[in-house]
């Protein structure tokens, strides 16, 4: 807040100045022109019929000697002489003069220039910026005329903080600005800056370009270090922004460089690096921040790292020294769209202190290169002082190096951007203007923000054959070459172009990269892994670590019954009803159908034991019948013992309706058959019982005529009554609710049980207990018959019978409700076979023991009593 306040104050200021520079000379002075005290600036200048201005960095750096408010504040001093940054002047000049030689672009008119040295202060650059627009120069205008010669327009500023506040105040004015260099996204702001822009892409581009290469390698765990001005500041904002929106990557650590070598920061700072877990640094500082980085890097050996340099930095050779190579080889870097510019060295070539075109007296800077005088500021070609009379063709200086011209392509389009909106603004046609009353802009009265209203619709091509407009931000069209640092096997490093990352609003985003010859400094030579945690494979989900960045997460397994198909997902999906997730959870696939099956260990079983059962009843049956003629058989009505068979055969059958996938008629057959079955076996065993206890009634002499009451007609009579009871059960409830196949997903996730269900538990609780009651009643009719003399007593057979069958179906109960699925299938099926098998062996196993194997006994005699051998 108190950089805003001083910023704001400071700005405040110099719009007053400003605007007392512009008012008419007349209003404030009577008679003559007298400046109070001339800035001391280095620049160059040129008389033409407009003149372009120029705000170029030839001096890195610059001492403000202090002030004692007791005397009058010295100049300020510029010091480090900066070759680049003269080379970026001596391209606008030649831009000029090759717009004054052509026939096709602002003919009969002359251009001038005037550039300023702005020493990388803001304080400095600010004077030039004013001198510029005022026209009041004293050191290039010797006129009575206090106006001067003010530009028409300039181009500049390199730095982004110079940039904003000059810019800031221009703005009020609507004098334009061109810069080469001024990366700041802020810049954007068209409220702020209205007459602002730049041949440069915005450093909001510069991040989404970056953004894009570290997302073609899969980066996501990244550093950012920045410059602690509005170019580094800036773009830290921007950077976050977009990581915000696009949530593809992560910022592990973000620092500031200082200014200057502190060394306890940058220990801080690379001991941070040091410990990161993240592989990939991302650097938007300037080339002095990296030399003095890089100088602490080396002392910790910090290694394995690959760097991103931006613009700023990525083509610089300053941090391209052999020491530091073995750390910075590889690095990848957005770099200015290279151009080039025919003819531009020869130019170069004819710069001389005692030139005609450009003499000393008006070539302040061409002086200072060649000075021999200051050894702050000259500059050695031949490991010597340059006196200006030597011949620079053989020279081996960065000076004439213009095979990778890319600061010097923006200063070219800068100053073609001007000239054009010119050349359009003076071929306008009175009546048909863009202004007030359709009038036009004229060279003698032209005012800068006529030529703000041109620059907006510029449009044209260069000779490399780039195209050259601005947005409605007055940003260039967004594009960037993609540089990596090459290290030979000799120690040297070359700068080499692998990619193009460039948008447009057709297809937003697109870079372009030549991945098979990028250099990477790690074995084996590819890109390395840089991410915080590794992707979540299929069937995992991403869990957010507490207290850390989006991209740090634990890979938590699907839930049962939920799957994922993707990579990095955040959550789980769950499968559809009747599907359960694969092992894998990375797919859902169909539950598995559950039922007592015929293939089962345990359906095999019960069906084995079904088909014996049946079997020696078919087999008993035939013994009876083969026996049919013998006492043993005839005893007791055999008529009601052949029924009694031929039941246990239905109800050993009847168990086979429960085994098997359940259909609608199975459901409704298995209860029904199994009902009337049993109902028609306990029928019979209950009249047999009543015949014993009838028998021995009648035998007794006051027994009386009691079977003539119980005949045959009446046994019969009874056994179909007691079933057709049944018989109306089991129709009552199939057609009231009938049981119905039922795919349970209750009992258990991943299986699907089908099942009958019984529809109502009413009507099977009263088939059950129906059959219940007859067996309750044959037990106690037999066990009151169990005394009765030997020749009559089948009853003690059939009271065991009874205690076996109640005994099994009283279990049944409590087995069949907390059995479910196919268990409670099994379990009555398991009582069927048990209480049929029972039944079987208790009332027919004696008599077919005597029929096979005692014979002796299966006389009359015997069975009366009388004449039975004695063992």
């Amino acid at each position: 807040m108190t950089a805003f306040l001083v910023r704001y104050i400071v700005c405040l200021c110099l719009v007053m100045l400003l605007s007392l520079s512009l008012w008419p000379a007349s209003s404030l002075l009577s008679s003559s022109c007298q400046l109070q005290e001339p800035f001391s600036l280095n620049g160059m200048y040129k008389q033409g019929d407009i003149v372009l201005g120029g705000l170029f960095e030839t001096h890195y750096t610059s001492i403000f000697p202090k002030s004692f408010f007791t005397s009058k504040p010295q100049q300020p001093i510029c010091q480090g002489f900066d070759i680049q940054g003269f080379r970026h002047s001596q391209t606008m000049l030649f831009a000029v003069d090759e717009i004054n030689r052509s026939d096709s672009l602002l003919p009969n008119v002359t251009l001038g220039y005037r550039l300023h040295d702005n020493c990388a202060s803001l304080g400095v650059a600010f004077r030039a910026a004013f001198s510029l627009a005022s026209g009041k120069e004293e050191k290039f205008d010797q006129a009575a005329s206090c106006r001067g010669t003010p530009v028409v327009g300039i181009v500049g500023d390199s730095s982004s903080t110079n940039t904003i506040a000059i810019s800031s105040v221009f703005g009020l004015f609507k004098m334009p600005m061109v810069s080469y260099f001024a990366t700041c996204s802020c810049l954007s702001d068209r409220q702020r800056f209205p007459s602002f822009f730049r041949t440069i892409p915005s450093d909001a581009f510069q991040v989404r370009a970056m953004l894009q290469i570290l997302k073609r390698f899969g980066w996501t765990w990244f550093g950012l270090l920045i410059s602690d001005d509005d170019y580094g500041l800036n773009a830290a904002r921007s950077f976050q922004s977009e990581l915000a929106q696009s949530g593809e990557g992560c910022l592990d650590y973000l620092e500031v460089l200082p200014w200057g070598n502190d060394l306890g920061e940058l220990q801080r700072i690379v001991d941070i690096m040091k410990k990161s877990t993240s592989r990939v640094v991302i650097v938007f500082a300037h080339e002095n921040h990296m030399f003095n980085l890089m100088g602490e890097v080396v002392r910790q050996n910090v290694t394995g790292l690959q760097w991103m340099a931006s613009e700023a930095w990525s083509t610089s050779i300053v941090p391209q020294t052999p020491s530091y190579m073995p750390f910075l080889a590889g690095t990848l870097g957005i770099a200015i769209r290279r151009g080039e510019i025919p003819g531009l060295r020869d130019f170069l070539l004819t710069i001389r202190p005692n030139n005609k075109t450009l003499s000393s007296k008006d070539n302040n800077f061409v002086n200072i290169f060649f000075s021999s005088n200051n050894t702050n500021n000259h500059v050695l070609i031949w490991g010597k002082l340059c006196t200006g009379q030597e011949n620079l063709a053989t020279a081996e200086t960065e000076f004439l190096e213009v095979s990778n011209l890319r600061p010097e392509y923006n200063v070219y389009k800068a100053v073609y951007a001007m000239a054009n909106a010119l050349h359009d603004m003076l071929r306008c046609v009175p009546g048909r203007g863009p202004f007030v009353g359709q009038t036009c802009a004229s060279l003698q009265r032209l005012e800068p923000w006529q030529l703000v209203y041109y620059l907006d619709r510029i449009n044209f091509t260069t000779p490399f054959g780039d195209q050259v407009s601005f947005d409605e931000n007055g940003d260039a069209l967004p594009i960037y070459d993609v540089m990596n640092w090459l290290w030979l096997p000799d120690g040297s490093t070359v700068v080499q172009n692998v990619g193009v990352v460039k948008e447009t609003a057709a297809t937003g985003g697109e870079t372009t990269l030549k991945e098979d010859i990028i250099y990477w400094n790690f074995v084996p030579k590819k890109p390395p892994r840089s991410v915080c945690s590794e992707s979540c494979p299929p069937g995992t989900r991403m869990a957010r670590r507490k207290n850390e960045p989006d991209c740090c997460f634990d890979c938590i397994p699907c839930s049962d019954g939920e799957i994922n198909n993707r990579t990095d997902s955040t959550e789980c999906l769950s499968c559809p009803e009747d599907f359960w997730s694969s092992p894998q959870r990375d797919v859902c696939v169909p539950k598995m159908i559950e039922f007592l099956s015929y293939n089962d260990p345990l359906g095999i079983s019960l069906t084995t034991a079904s088909l014996i059962g049946t079997l020696n009843c078919a087999i008993v049956l035939g013994i009876f019948i083969h026996h049919r003629t013998t006492p043993v058989v005839r005893a007791n009505n055999s008529e009601l013992s052949f029924l009694i068979l031929l039941s246990l055969k239905l109800c050993f059958l009847c168990a086979l309706l429960f085994i098997g996938q359940p259909r609608l008629w199975t459901c409704q057959l298995r209860h029904a058959a199994f009902g009337i079955s049993f109902v028609l076996c306990v029928s019979c065993i209950l009249v047999k019982t009543m015949v014993v206890l009838a028998v021995f009634k009648a035998s007794k002499p006051a027994g009386g005529n009691s079977l003539k009451w119980f005949g045959a007609v009446q046994q019969r009579g009874t056994v179909v009554f007691l079933t057709l009871i049944q018989a109306a059960i089991c129709t009552t409830w199939l057609v009231s609710s009938s049981p119905a196949p039922n795919r349970n997903t209750q009992y258990h996730n991943d299986r699907i049980v089908v099942e009958c269900v019984v529809g109502s538990r009413v009507g099977f609780g009263v088939l059950l207990g129906y059959i219940g009651l007859l067996a309750i009643l044959s037990f106690l009719l037999a066990f009151l018959a169990r005394n009765l003399p030997d020749n009559f007593n089948e009853a003690k057979f059939i009271t065991f019978s009874m205690l076996v069958f109640c005994a099994v179906w009283i279990a049944f109960i409590p087995a069949y409700i907390n059995s479910p699925g196919k268990s409670a299938d099994a379990v009555e099926v398991f009582a069927i076979l048990a209480s049929s098998f029972g039944l079987l062996g208790a009332l027919f196993g004696p008599k077919c023991f005597i029929i096979l194997l005692r014979p002796e006994r299966n006389t009359k005699k015997a069975i009366m009593g009388r004449g039975v051998p004695k063992e």
